[in-house]
């Protein structure tokens, strides 16, 4: 299994048939489709497959057999999470409900008046998390994230839905964006940063991860340790056909080397993972 390239999206034609189902038919009706669709990628996504199969048998310990069983429910649960993010962009999103643990952590943070950094990983769905967040704590979030996705797929869901309900700021080389999480910080507003994924030729740190080596990107842990601004790890994990499980930790509000904010972020995404393995969504090579 190859490394990560930057791009997350699927093909177009998927995002068109599922806005058309959602929109027409409803959630409940667009699951039903999702476990065939899903049952294909299980079937013909040979390298995802077995990269995750990989992943539970040698970093959980799981047999041949259960992870098995749990990559074709992780792939169906990923293809869940897509959906209810595009249901949040047309105006389904009132259908689900939440827990949030740790809420007023992030209140306190709103309310400290310096913004917050909001790290997180592809366990669970960042989106779904975010437009909750939107609702209960704060009217702005801005997502920090590599300007690599599908034009086609980014244009069409603009098109039909309005675009995200997020602010992007894209990564780049001119190292604009961080202009852009320091502007967003002084007007009180919440950066949420992924930090589990490692992009080949960016800067890394390499930390034991569910008892292997594995590479993390340093980015995100040298804006958590340069900025004036007490920094969350946030998740929120699907718990039920239309509800997640919300969690912040109690904000870090004090100067701490990347290497210092990169170890206590590992240790709380271990907990994640062990918790719900079936929704870890990186289908690459972690350890590579």
């Amino acid at each position: 299994m190859s490394r990560w390239d930057g791009k997350t999206l699927g093909p177009l034609i998927g995002y068109k048939i599922f806005v058309l189902l959602i929109k027409t038919f409803g959630l409940g009706f667009s699951y039903f489709i999702l476990q065939f669709v899903s049952s294909y990628y299980f079937l013909f996504e040979k390298r995802k497959r077995n990269g995750m199969i990989d992943f539970y048998k040698s970093a959980l310990q799981y047999s041949d057999k259960y992870a098995r069983k749990l990559t074709h429910r992780n792939f169906y649960l990923l293809g869940q999470t897509l959906v209810d993010g595009v249901a949040f962009l047309v105006g389904k999103g009132n259908r689900f409900t939440h827990s949030f643990n740790g809420e007023e952590h992030l209140i306190d943070m709103k309310n400290g008046g310096r913004g917050g950094i909001l790290l997180s990983a592809h366990v669970g769905n960042w989106d779904t998390a975010g437009n909750l967040l939107k609702k209960r704590v704060t009217p702005t979030i801005n997502v920090v994230m590599l300007d690599a996705e599908v034009e086609k797929v980014k244009a069409y869901l603009e098109m039909v839905t309005g675009g995200s309900h997020f602010n992007i700021i894209p990564i780049k080389n001119d190292l604009s964006h961080v202009i852009l999480i320091n502007n967003a910080l002084r007007n009180n507003e919440f950066v949420a940063i992924h930090a589990d994924r490692f992009l080949e030729g960016a800067k890394y740190i390499e930390l034991n991860f569910l008892g292997k080596k594995a590479k993390f990107p340093l980015g995100p842990f040298i804006i958590a340790s340069k900025f004036d601004a007490p920094v969350s790890l946030v998740f929120a994990v699907k718990n039920g056909k239309y509800n997640y499980d919300l969690s912040a930790t109690k904000p870090i509000d004090g100067k701490l080397s990347p290497e210092e904010f990169a170890s206590l972020y590992v240790k709380e995404l271990e907990k994640k993972v062990r918790a719900t393995p079936e929704q870890w969504f990186n289908y690459f090579d972690f350890y590579q």
